[in-house]
């Protein structure tokens, strides 16, 4: 942990204990979760030299304090993280050889444990909180935390929320660093292809409750020398019956270069896509996804449209280099959008993807507990990279997944979780025209539990 969030941490701690315990200790909240997960990825074209099959074990604590009496209130909330290889790792691994699962030594070979510590101290004043620490996970439109693998990215910074007016909730913030979800270290932020971390990025938004049943959001974003993004979304649930609901969920960005961007060492690869501007920010996407809801069965289908001029852009620091070699477990990031799915993320330029997803409760069939999904994406119209590979390309993507938790006895609480994808496609990547990402399944079994301290 950075000794100056440390710092703060104590600072903020004492000063709990001196205000009086009551608040900060009552209201407080201990819990220990473990996740047990297997990870294989299967290259399917043939040549399997990245093909990946490795089990780790990962132990998260929390602990989130309440906050002392008065009418400013002190809290802190404390995380630590450890993760335990297991076994496996990546065949013919080489020294651009990347592991987003688990950290590697300079050999390729996984290391035998990593872990993290950090925390947040935090102030509230009527339904005004601020955060300041580096184990914030923001979950906004504009910057989501990605927990997809063994345990989950942090970000160090300053967020402050605000629910002072009914029916408005005012989000604010400043992000300087991001511990990526199978890392130890802390780095500066970047778009995929930055090698260049910033260390600033801000951002401001609100989410208006108009109804009960109608959610409108903005938000704006800044990524400093990488990009500026606006957001616009729209959320409404229509009551059909006592257990028959439609959902409508509008989501629309609009991001364009800023700074530095475009340089060498903050260059946007465009997510192996088209560029108008090489190694430039240039994009608008927009997406629509409708879902009808009746007892334990839920249908959703949707449409994304990615502009032609660039991809979609998010924050990922996989390339940052600042000094450091890969093996770090940087890299691993999601977005706000259906498509940030298993394998691919559907976000190139000129791509337009059709989706739908069914999933079934089973609880309305006397199983608690139970639930199962299935996805499929397709996109299509992928702006060529050159004049070398003119014409659309496409690529589809087909998700499932079955979780279950136990309800009582013994095991209750621990839960099972097994989810598999196919990802085929012919779209050729910027790396060479005769290069096509690779046509690969992927398999996760996940077990997990949570202890809570009393």
């Amino acid at each position: 942990m950075k000794k100056s969030t440390l710092a703060l941490a104590v600072s903020v701690g004492v000063m709990a204990t001196q205000a009086g315990a009551a608040g900060f200790l009552e209201d407080s909240k201990a819990t220990l979760s473990s996740r047990t997960m297997y990870f294989e990825n299967d290259i399917r074209d043939g040549v399997r030299a990245a093909d990946q099959r490795e089990t780790a074990e990962g132990l998260l604590f929390n602990f989130i304090s309440g906050y002392t009496p008065g009418t400013v209130g002190f809290g802190l909330d404390v995380q630590g993280i450890y993760g335990i290889h297991l076994g496996g790792g990546i065949d013919h691994h080489t020294a651009a050889t990347s592991n987003t699962f688990f950290p590697t030594d300079t050999d390729g070979s996984s290391v035998d444990s990593w872990s993290r510590l950090g925390a947040n101290a935090k102030v509230k004043l009527s339904k005004t909180e601020l955060k300041v620490g580096n184990a914030l996970q923001p979950n906004l439109p504009i910057l989501v935390s990605n927990d997809g693998r063994l345990l989950p990215q942090t970000f160090q910074g300053a967020t402050l929320q605000s629910k002072e007016i009914d029916n408005f909730t005012f989000n604010v913030g400043k992000i300087t660093q991001g511990a990526s979800r199978a890392s130890s270290n802390y780095a500066g932020l970047a778009t995929a292809g930055g090698t260049k971390g910033s260390n600033n990025f801000t951002f401001a938004g609100v989410d208006y409750k108009v109804t009960k049943d109608l959610t409108l959001q903005a938000y704006h974003s800044e990524l400093e020398d990488y990009y500026k993004q606006n957001f616009f979304g729209l959320v409404h649930i229509l009551p059909i019956a006592d257990d028959q609901s439609f959902k409508t969920d509008l989501r629309y960005f609009d991001s364009s270069s800023d700074g530095a961007n475009g340089d060498a060492t903050h260059r946007f690869n465009n997510n192996g896509g088209y560029a108008k501007h090489a190694g430039e920010v240039d994009n608008k996407t927009w997406s629509a996804m409708f879902t009808y809801t009746l007892g334990g069965h839920a249908l959703m289908l949707g449409h994304q449209d990615v502009s032609d001029d660039g991809g979609m852009v998010w924050i990922s620091n996989g390339n940052v280099a600042d000094g450091r070699g890969r093996g770090d477990g940087e890299g691993g990031s999601s977005f706000y959008l259906f498509t940030d799915s298993m394998i691919n993320q559907f976000a190139r330029a000129g791509e337009t993807t059709n989706f739908g997803q069914y999933s079934y409760d089973f609880a309305r069939l006397g199983v608690p507990g139970l639930k199962a999904a299935f996805a499929y994406l397709k996109g299509s119209n992928i702006k060529a990279t050159s004049g070398a590979s003119v014409g659309d390309s496409s690529e589809w993507e087909r998700d499932m997944r079955i979780d279950y938790v136990f309800q009582d006895g013994p095991l209750k609480g621990f839960g099972a979780t097994l989810r598999r994808a196919n990802y085929r496609g012919d779209f050729k990547g910027t790396t060479g025209q005769n290069t096509r990402i690779a046509d690969q399944d992927q398999t996760r079994l996940i077990f997990n539990y949570t202890y809570a301290f009393k």
